[in-house]
């Protein structure tokens, strides 16, 4: 029998596939596709203190090799999830990861202290707008990535893995200070910010002008960033996601230094996706004469 079991931040899954946030709600739609205990893990939607609606569509968009989105983190708030959602995916033998969003430093404690140990992990988003602070992203310094990961830390009663954004010049500094400030691991990429523009109308196609890129176009660049904060902690524990949409795509994930494999935007097209490459890691560690997953992470770091 082959191990494909991982460790992330202190937290063992059975395998290292997690839907990320975002991409598959709170697991009830996907549940009568199959089994949610065969994952690894699940990333819920995104958590804000309070429910949000969201932003006015149109807040998708197609591009050739992905999805551009601008939801803006409807949600129904993190007590609701705790009351109506989190039971449902208690019943599935899988780590459950809850994903915060706070635009306050207090916001971000308050949402940890009300997690408290009810949730397996919790991921510290980190691209949201610090109303404290002009309304620049917590994620784009490393003092405000942080403020964000220090304050969940404080309170929160399980690990936490603070959410990365590609948008920044130095990605790897920005996991140094999260790593310093408590974060248990890191986690990235989240989106790429784009356009589309409708060329009938000369007007963006998204309402708010902007949103965020993902799919299998943003994949060189979520390994890129990968393997840069890898090399800079080289024993800290990365989910890593960005355009993995196969087995292969996910070995590429595991040996520029991640340790558990997030796959988001292939769920939209095919909802067994996950599965899928789970199957498939399984079939490349036969090829390969493997029988430990953990042999492939962070393969090519000293390269």
């Amino acid at each position: 029998m082959r191990d494909l079991s991982v460790n992330l931040a202190g937290v063992r899954l059975k395998n290292p596939i997690v839907p990320v946030s975002g991409t598959f709600g709170f697991g009830r739609e996907y549940s009568k596709f199959y089994d949610l205990s065969r994952l690894g893990g699940i990333c819920v939607k995104g958590l804000t203190r309070h429910e949000r609606q969201g932003n006015p569509p149109p807040r998708i968009a197609e591009t050739p090799m992905g999805t551009l989105n601008s939801v803006g983190l409807q949600n129904p708030g993190v007590q609701r999830f705790i009351s109506e959602e989190l039971p449902f995916l208690r019943q599935f033998d899988t780590v459950i990861i809850a994903n915060i969003s706070g635009n306050t430093v207090e916001e971000y404690s308050e949402m940890a202290e009300l997690l408290g140990d009810k949730v397996d992990l919790i991921e510290v988003n980190v691209s949201c707008p610090n109303v404290k602070q002009g309304g620049l992203q917590f994620g784009i310094t490393p003092e405000g990535a942080a403020s964000a990961t220090a304050a969940v830390k404080r309170f929160a009663g399980c690990p936490i893995i603070t959410k990365l954004s590609p948008n920044v010049t130095d990605i790897a500094s920005i996991a140094v200070a999260a790593k310093q400030a408590g974060a248990d691991g890191i986690s990235l990429i989240n989106t790429v910010l784009g356009m589309r523009i409708d060329v009938a109308t000369r007007r963006p196609i998204l309402h708010m002008n902007t949103g965020g890129l993902s799919g299998p176009a943003v994949l060189p660049i979520a390994l890129r960033c990968v393997w840069q904060v890898a090399k800079a902690l080289p024993d800290c524990p990365i989910l890593g996601m960005g355009g993995v949409s196969s087995g292969e795509a996910a070995v590429e994930m595991l040996l520029a230094g991640a340790s558990a494999v997030g796959v988001g935007t292939a769920i939209f097209q095919d909802p067994y996706a996950p599965i899928k490459i789970i199957a498939q890691l399984e079939e490349y560690m036969a090829a390969n004469n493997s029988q430990n997953i953990k042999e492939l992470s962070g393969g090519i770091i000293n390269w």
